[in-house]
């Protein structure tokens, strides 16, 4: 196993299936990638998440930076170690983060200086410390510091921002020293193609492991990253991976897969679990509606797993009426498996040459306000 390589094994129209090959193992695209921003996915255990078909999991450098720190969790052994999870872990830079407590935070050309959302104590991080921190943390895959703006943004802002970005990633790059990490850039621009074009010219011109589309899924109409996803995601490189940032709705992960992106995170399904929003093949599911309350029927009929296996509508409505933290778990069990299906089920059509009927499929039963059901 070459660390690093990415194999596309499959095409259909844009649409694209390959594996990956990291430190902790392959991965197969398209995937889902669970998020667990301080070192756990929320309501799930690393058991549980091998059980649904995880194949690699997310955690934040901002968060596990301040708390507890990369000093602690590297003399303990690693993240893997840390949170009992032999799979491959991406580390988002932090970046995000940063820049959405943007009233605590000052940027400079070096990075950014800002206030922890903790206890206000004042920090710093540039492209290099962001490095340095994943480094510590062991991730398999290391994502470049960037600048996401916020959405709108003018013309200038975005001009300076993804000059700015491309600066910053060549100095993530010098600082990389770790070979068993992958470095992937990011691609910025805003909601604009002109840009969009630009950024993705500046940052392929890194040979890179792998490549992001970030900025999307920030308060923008879906409609704009549905209408630019199909004209820039099938420039990017197509022997690396395409990682779409942070998106997004079941719908929203369809129309990328078929513009050929390649992996996806979103705390979607694991925070609407909690909300007692439930996601299925028939549309979505207010679990807390009343119409529950007396319903034997499983969540989804469709689905295999052990929430739907084991428990029906009405239990699941109570557990959510009666804040129950089981309720909490079932729901976040049953919302990952579904989002990893998606994808599970995404790869087999492509790789069987039927990935258009599955993509009509699925945009029908996903437009759907609720689920009829």
């Amino acid at each position: 196993m070459t660390i690093g390589k990415y194999k596309v094994e499959a095409t259909d129209g844009t649409a694209r299936a390959g594996t990956l090959s990291t430190a902790h193992g392959e991965i197969q695209t398209p995937i889902f990638m669970p998020v667990g921003t301080k070192a756990t996915v929320k309501a799930m255990s690393s058991h549980e998440l091998e059980d649904i078909g995880s194949q690699v999991i997310l955690g934040n450098t901002y968060h596990l930076h301040l708390r507890p720190g990369e000093e602690l969790i590297q003399e303990m052994g690693g993240l893997h170690k840390f949170m009992s999870w032999n799979k491959p872990i991406l580390t988002d830079s932090g970046g995000f983060q940063v820049f959405s407590l943007s009233s605590l935070n000052k940027l400079t050309e070096e990075g950014v200086t800002f206030n922890s959302h903790l206890d206000g104590s004042k920090l710093f991080i540039s492209p290099e410390k962001s490095m340095e921190i994943q480094m510590a943390l062991g991730s398999d895959i290391i994502m470049a510091f960037d600048e996401c703006l916020k959405y709108p943004a003018t013309d200038k802002q975005i001009e300076d921002s993804i000059a700015l970005t491309y600066r910053w990633l060549k100095r993530c790059k010098e600082r990389m020293n770790r070979p068993e990490s992958l470095l992937f850039g990011i691609v910025q621009g805003g909601l604009s193609l002109k840009y969009r074009m630009q950024s993705l010219e500046q940052i392929c011109s890194v040979d890179l492991p792998g490549y992001a589309l970030g900025g999307f899924s920030i308060g923008e109409p879906p409609e704009m990253m549905h209408e630019l996803l199909p004209e820039v995601a099938p420039k990017m490189p197509k022997d690396k991976p395409r990682y779409l940032m942070g998106v997004g709705t079941p719908k929203d992960i369809i129309i990328a897969i078929d513009s050929g992106i390649d992996m996806f995170d979103c705390v979607m399904p694991t925070r609407n679990a909690r909300n007692g929003t439930l996601f299925t093949w028939s549309g979505k599911v207010s679990i807390k509606r009343l119409q529950y309350a007396k319903d034997p029927r499983p969540l989804d009929e469709n689905c295999a797993c052990y929430t739907c296996k084991n428990y029906s509508r009405s239990y699941l409505r109570h557990l959510f009426m009666s804040d129950e933290i089981l309720g909490a778990r079932l729901n976040t069990y049953h919302n990952l498996f579904f989002y990893l299906d998606i994808t599970r089920k995404a790869r087999e059509a492509i790789k069987n040459g039927t990935w258009n009927d599955f993509r009509d499929q699925c945009l029908t039963q996903f437009s759907k306000k609720d689920s009829d059901s």
